[in-house]
């Protein structure tokens, strides 16, 4: 088999595979650059976990506030805040260009924030966020504060999952909706609605 990779690439991945070995024992490849935002201490990840180009990481609050479990691959640049708790499960498949919070700027229902107010000077407002295990995420999906994505779902490429997803639903759109769900009974994806 042919590599996919040119001398360069090549090069460049023995780099990375050296600092991965070295800064996170248990990864498979950590490319750089790579930005990682107040510490390796709140960060957990699993076996495995490969994180391509320019991926961020925005880790605030007590303690381990980003899980990322085994196996899990995330493209070029992948952004994850986490000031509370994001939970990612196990071989979660990234595309590139994603978003992934657990915080905004201010709230927008109870105790709503003033529009008068810069967006910076907004308190900060934390609301757990999950993905389940063997999720994929396409290209230039968001996945807002306070949503659960269930085991076994696909996001479709640029939606803006603002709900929680049940297991084993397709979704698509801005704001995402449900438009398959997989059946035990049939062993298909059916439309939904």
């Amino acid at each position: 088999m042919r590599s996919q990779y040119g001398l360069g690439e090549f090069l460049g991945n023995c780099v990375y595979l050296a600092y991965t070995k070295l800064r996170f024992p248990g990864a498979r490849l950590v490319r750089l650059p790579f930005c990682l935002r107040g510490g390796k201490a709140r960060l957990r990840y699993g076996r495995g976990l490969t994180v391509g180009y320019g991926c961020r990481f925005d880790l605030a609050g007590e303690g381990v506030v980003l899980e990322i479990g085994e196996g899990c691959k995330m493209n070029d640049r992948v952004h994850i805040v986490a000031h509370e708790s994001v939970r990612i499960g196990d071989s979660v498949l990234m595309a590139s260009n994603i978003f992934i919070s657990d915080t905004s700027h201010g709230s927008f229902t109870e105790d709503a924030s003033s529009p008068d107010v810069a967006p910076d000077d907004r308190p900060l407002v934390t609301k757990p966020t999950a993905i389940g295990n063997n999720v994929w995420i396409g290209e230039g999906v968001c996945i807002m504060p306070g949503v659960e994505v269930g085991d076994g779902c696909t996001i479709g490429a640029n939606s803006v999952v603002t709900k929680s997803v049940p297991a084993n639903t397709v979704v698509a759109g801005a704001p995402a909706r449900a438009i398959r769900r997989w059946s035990e009974e049939s062993r298909t994806w059916e439309r939904v609605g």
